[in-house]
């Protein structure tokens, strides 16, 4: 008889998805994610800043931070739900964190990420 643990392993082994490109925490990105509204879906983009990715495999999220009319919005992304369609790194940034909420505090130019080392 199987045990919990595996038979969560191999549901979670179908949905695992291998298309999703390589980005961390201070990278820019466009996720393009399906919207349902009554019997009409479109793609809607969000462009914004990770925050932080959290979780394995499997139940891994990402924190998206974008400013939006001068207001910060953030908003978090299963990455391995069938709504995302695809992710586009537009621009790579260099932080010493893994989680970079210090960034909600920082407004401006404060608020800018240096890029990545070469």
């Amino acid at each position: 008889m199987l045990k919990y643990e595996e038979v969560v392993k191999e549901l979670h082994k179908n949905s695992q998805r291998t298309d999703l490109p390589k980005f961390k925490a201070g990278d820019t990105i466009n996720v393009h994610f399906k919207i349902v509204e009554g019997n009409k879906e479109r793609v809607q983009q969000y462009q914004g800043v990770v925050i932080q990715r959290k979780g394995h495999k499997e139940t891994e999220m990402i924190t998206v931070r974008k400013i939006s009319n001068g207001v910060g919005v953030e908003k978090v992304f299963p990455l391995n739900s069938p709504i995302i369609e695809k992710i586009l790194v537009m621009k790579s940034g260099f932080v010493r964190r893994a989680r970079i909420y210090y960034l909600r505090k920082l407004q401006g130019k404060a608020a800018r990420i240096r890029g990545a080392k070469s």
